[in-house]
């Protein structure tokens, strides 16, 4: 009768909104040739239903539409080539897109083609002119250093002569000369005398550049160097570039084809310099001249590029967006198959019940739109595989689905754990992070997170913003926690206050001495709402406080895992499963809370009686000798009966977990195979005459072995879970005591012990050390450390209780999910 009740009841509850995934239909969508293009941009902008591949078989390049994509994918690189130009022009693109008219594919193409011929022929154009206004420049550098370098040598012509004698010219040289005597003296010049080559190399290669000349002359060569006044830009990697001008003075033609040799190796650029001074500074006119041109025309060139580029970056992003779009078009239409008459594309795909009116509205409005006679048709069908899991969610609640979804996708309509998860997960965060003082601090943050929602969403953030933005709202919840349980612990960066009246204790004088050593005198009611201030520095404090955390914590793990096992039943009466609720739901109920349940009766059972009975005793013996008398540790009247019926009632749970299930599967199969070897009367003579091989295959499809392990598995692990489950709950007690003496070592070593000195940068620096160590390692690591515990104790002790996870997401055809890296 309560059992009939209770069902009642449960039929009818509202169903919530993200308990269950959103129920699915395959469907089958029949689409006349003409109609295909827009039905398929229609459900595209619409972004509710997810088509399957019907051509897996075959590779990309033989599939219908592959020039299609081809086309859109070649479009997509000139529209990321005028990007990056437009990028390293710094031209800024106009946050107003100027407005054009409707424009099809084909046009676009052609103009994307004229404009990438017009901006190549300019860079083309360009860089040779950047390259002869170099070879100019670097020639005038030449001329102005290499001309220095032969006036000295002039002026010095008798020291260079010896110089050379010693230091250029071998034994078999009998006649030394200096080049200016010889350009100057009259008549023909000696052809085995002085040379020399000019040119100008990059700084970073001068020194392995002069020492490889070095080796190959034998030391027979004079180098001298300076540097370049002016830097010149490299046309590759337009950056400025400092350079040195040299000049190798040496004798010989053997010698002058070495140097010209690795001149070109090191990529020196080497340019004639005529030794006539009037020469020279005709030359240097003439380059001049020819500089001050190419400046002019190198300055026409760039604003005629910087103005092409901007005409294209008015529409640059719309460009993109629309063959982004008309490239997923056709990729979808390759998913797509003919029929036999080559007239119709037949499609199939996974939609939500809700959304199967505006699919048909969609459709409707793409057969009228496109003009076509022939209607397209979209009926369901029955699908082999399972749904897609489909949770509605928004800004608030997408970050916790994400958080259960890393774990594993759920299972189509299996019990979502993300709607838990939202309140539960930031409160088992606060309860290691507990400190009110700390929790405003992220609050803060949390709230500007928010506040600033609109800007930062259009922003392109780095990977650590975008992930701190994303989860600004359990920021948010994480934050009013730990302000919660921060007043509970009565903790503001350590330091407790009296926010809820007077303290339930006083010391037993003025000096308080005695506080650490024989404690505190009780005066008072207990203290209304959390943790007595007057604990703090108390002889028992930490005893105090690791009691309180550590029966605190087993309390939320023995609820938390039950509020799991209560899940599985609600799955397991959601798909029909009456084995799970008798065979697996009961005895994990009954096993869980004879054992750490009734340790959880214990402990609130001690803190309103105030007992000194010990619990570790009880629940030992309570194993080793149930039907010894308690003495001192019983707390209630008939405990030790009670101890031996939940004793017996775990026992029992065991096998009830481990062997009734496998055997009434075993019997439900014998059942429905005998079943099979009486045929229909209107049963076919194809469907008697089945082969003895078939019916074989029907009877081996349940594996008895496997059953039997695969329960074997799933009750020791539940058995053995439940105490390790148990025991990982004390995390909580034990980074909350980490969180808190970390803050008071910070507060009374750092803060305190340098406002004790009556110096004023002493005192500055310890407060600079406390923010820097509140702000990095309590509010930064401390924060990181408590939510990955936290994510363990929802993925592990949590819904390893009723979630399988084997899900997959649904994944719809939507414009909407097209970023940039789908190009």
């Amino acid at each position: 009768m309560f059992l009939d009740k209770m069902e009642k009841f449960l039929d009818n509850l509202t169903p919530m909104d993200l308990m269950r995934s959103e129920k699915m239909t395959f469907v089958q969508l029949i689409i006349p040739a003409e109609s295909a293009h827009r039905a398929i941009s229609y459900l595209g902008e619409l972004g509710l239903l997810q088509f399957r591949d019907l051509n897996a078989d075959k590779s990309p390049f033989q599939r219908t539409f592959v020039n299609q994509v081809k086309r859109c994918a070649e479009m997509s690189r000139k529209l990321r080539f005028f990007k990056d130009q437009i990028n390293k022009a710094g031209i800024m693109s106009s946050s107003h897109t100027a407005l054009q008219p409707e424009i099809d594919l084909e046009d676009l193409e052609i103009q994307l083609a004229e404009h990438e011929h017009e901006l190549i022929e300019m860079n083309s154009n360009s860089d040779k002119l950047r390259q002869s206004y170099n070879e100019l420049l670097e020639f005038k550098i030449v001329l102005q250093k290499a001309c220095g370098f032969l006036v000295s040598s002039h002026g010095r012509a008798i020291p260079d002569e010896r110089e050379l004698q010693e230091n250029v010219y071998s034994n078999d040289f009998v006649e030394t000369t200096s080049l200016l005597e010889q350009e100057i003296r009259p008549g023909p010049s000696n052809p085995s005398g002085l040379r020399f080559i000019s040119g100008i190399i990059c700084k970073s290669k001068l020194l392995r550049f002069e020492r490889m000349l070095f080796r190959a002359t034998r030391g027979n060569m004079l180098f001298n160097q300076a540097p370049a006044d002016d830097q010149i830009m490299d046309p590759v990697s337009a950056e400025m570039i400092e350079k040195t001008v040299f000049v190798v003075f040496f004798s010989g033609e053997q010698a002058r084809t070495k140097i010209l040799k690795i001149c070109e190796a090191f990529g020196a650029n080497c340019y004639p310099v005529p030794e006539d001074i009037s020469k020279q500074r005709q030359i240097t006119r003439e380059v001049s001249s020819r500089l001050t041109d190419l400046e002019a025309t190198l300055d026409a060139g760039l604003r005629h590029r910087n103005k092409a580029l901007a005409s294209v970056g008015e529409h640059l992003s719309d460009w993109m967006n629309m063959v982004r779009r008309e490239k997923a078009v056709y990729d979808t239409l390759n998913m797509l198959n003919f029929d036999v008459t080559k007239k119709c594309l037949v499609g199939e795909g996974w939609c939500p019940i809700f959304a199967k009116t505006q699919i048909q509205e969609a459709l409707q409005r793409a057969t009228f739109d496109s003009s076509s006679q022939v209607g397209i048709i979209c009926h369901p069908m029955d699908a082999v595989e399972s749904p897609p899991t489909y949770f509605r969610t928004n800004s608030f609640t997408s970050p916790y689905q994400e958080i259960v979804d890393a774990y594993g996708v759920a299972r189509y309509q299996e019990a979502n754990p993300a709607v838990y998860t939202t309140i539960i997960f930031p409160f088992l965060f606060a309860v290691m992070f507990g400190d009110w003082g700390h929790g405003i601090c992220l609050l803060l943050g949390a709230l500007i997170l928010i506040a600033r929602e609109s800007k930062l969403s259009t922003q392109k953030l780095g990977s650590f913003m975008e992930m701190l933005f994303g989860g600004r709202y359990v920021l948010l919840l994480m934050s009013l926690f730990s302000i919660y349980c921060g007043l509970i612990y009565n903790e503001f960066f350590s330091v407790p206050f009296h926010i809820f009246g007077e303290s339930a204790y006083r010391c037993r004088d003025n000096t308080c001495r005695d506080a650490h050593t024989i404690g505190l005198v009780k005066v008072r009611d207990p203290y209304p709402f959390g943790v007595d201030p007057k604990w703090r520095g108390s002889r028992s404090e930490l005893a105090f406080l690791n009691s309180m955390k550590m029966k605190m914590s087993i309390l939320l793990g023995v609820v938390h895992m039950n509020l799991g096992i209560i899940l599985s039943y609600f799955n397991a009466r959601f798909f029909g499963n009456s084995l799970d609720i008798r065979y697996q739901f009961v005895p994990q109920m009954i096993f869980l809370n004879s054992l750490f349940g009734y340790l959880s009766l214990l402990i609130v059972v001690k803190w309103c009686t105030g007992s000194q009975a010990d619990l570790y005793h009880v629940m030992i013996y309570m194993f080793l000798s149930p039907t010894d008398n308690l003495g001192d540790n019983e707390l209630f009247w008939g405990q030790r009966p009670l101890q031996i019926v939940l004793l017996l009632l775990a026992l029992i749970a065991a096998p009830w977990m481990l062997f009734p299930k496998p055997f009434i599967l075993k019997k439900i199969h014998t059942e429905r195979f005998q079943g099979r070897s009486y045929g229909m009367l209107n049963t076919s003579e194809m469907d008697l005459e089945e082969p003895d091989s078939a019916r074989q295959h029907h009877h081996e499809e349940f594996n008895f072995s496997e059953v039997f392990v695969h329960q074997m598995i799933h009750a020791i692990e539940f058995i053995l879970g439940s105490v390790s489950n148990t025991a990982s709950y004390l995390r909580l007690w034990a980074l909350s005591l980490a969180h808190s003496e970390l803050s008071t070592v910070f507060y009374e070593k750092v803060l305190l012990l340098a406002w004790g000195y009556d110096n004023l940068i002493i005192r500055l620096l310890g407060l600079a050390v406390f923010a820097f160590a509140t702000a990095f390692i309590l509010l930064m690591m401390e924060t990181l450390s408590a939510f990955l515990h936290a994510l363990r104790l929802h993925w592990v002790e949590f819904q390893n209780k009723f979630y399988h996870g084997d899900g997959y997401k649904f994944k719809p055809f939507s414009f909407a999910a097209l970023t940039d890296d789908d190009e």
